[in-house]
């Protein structure tokens, strides 16, 4: 099935934020990428989330939502992501976790945390279940995106890839968060993934894949974390870099397949946009 698609405005809000909102069919795709957060806001995050340190590229206003005419929808976001985050443990011990703490040296909230926590940023996050009204019914399920039909050429009609944090681990790796998203005639399919990379110890890789067939009444959720250490990996440096290169040599870890299931309003507030552009 294909529905109706177009972009509404591209604009830019302030100097280096842009603001996209594109329509396909009853779904409003919005999209911020803004600068990265100053001194000021990253203090007052610091304490909502009462982590000892942020990354040090956090793009705190950067999202992307798709949102439901009825109200409900999914949103992706650092803050949340960064909720996410074990605050009491460290996931590596490592010598490079004593390069990261004296590379951050300078930091007075971090000389008063006693308890370790982890420095790799390392998150599960797999979006946000937002409304306004309805809400949509999350299940496990044994339904899984079906990769082949992705596959299939087909026109694009819009894609952004927006960046949510990074953190090069005080030049002992990298750690980034990034979402990604494509709509097509028939469908949208939206990726997130957190990159890990500790250099000489470790890949670790946890996606989210998100994909709505247009006239379904649900999305498909995939979550999946991978790893493996460097050791057990017989690739070259630069390929250590790459995600795309690196991902089908990972061991799996965790997996996880959920149906998000629209409440019966949807059908009706579908029926009645539709009866107002008739």
């Amino acid at each position: 099935m294909s529905v109706n698609v177009h972009k509404m405005s591209s604009l830019k809000v302030e100097k280096k934020q842009k603001i996209e909102e594109f329509s396909f069919g009853p779904w409003k795709i919005t999209t911020i990428k803004d600068h990265i957060l100053q001194s000021s806001a990253l203090e007052s995050i610091e304490k909502e989330l009462a982590i000892p340190q942020l990354p040090e590229m956090l793009f705190g206003n950067n999202l992307l939502k798709v949102e439901h005419i009825a109200g409900f929808g999914i949103a992706f976001n650092a803050v949340d992501a960064l909720k996410k985050v074990d605050t009491k443990q460290e996931s590596l011990q490592v010598a490079a976790a004593e390069s990261w703490q004296k590379a951050r040296s300078d930091c007075e909230f971090l000389k008063k945390v006693i308890k370790p926590f982890d420095w790799t940023f390392t998150t599960d996050y797999n979006g946000t279940i937002t409304s306004s009204g309805p809400e949509i019914t999350v299940t496990q399920t044994t339904d899984c995106i079906d990769i082949e039909k992705l596959k299939v050429r087909e026109k694009i009609h819009f894609y952004e890839d927006i960046t949510l944090f990074e953190d090069e681990l005080a030049d002992n790796g990298i750690a980034t968060l990034g979402v990604k998203i494509r709509v097509m005639q028939s469908s949208f399919f939206l990726l997130m993934r957190f990159f890990l990379r500790v250099d000489g110890v470790l890949i670790r890789m946890n996606d989210t894949r998100v994909y709505h067939e247009a006239g379904s009444n649900f999305m498909l959720r995939e979550y999946s974390s991978k790893e493996k250490k460097i050791s057990e990996l017989d690739l070259q440096p630069y390929e250590l870099t790459d995600p795309v290169s690196v991902e089908k040599y990972l061991d799996v870890k965790l997996q996880t397949f959920e149906k998000l299931e629209f409440p019966p309003e949807a059908l009706e507030a579908e029926k009645t946009a539709a009866a107002k552009n008739v």
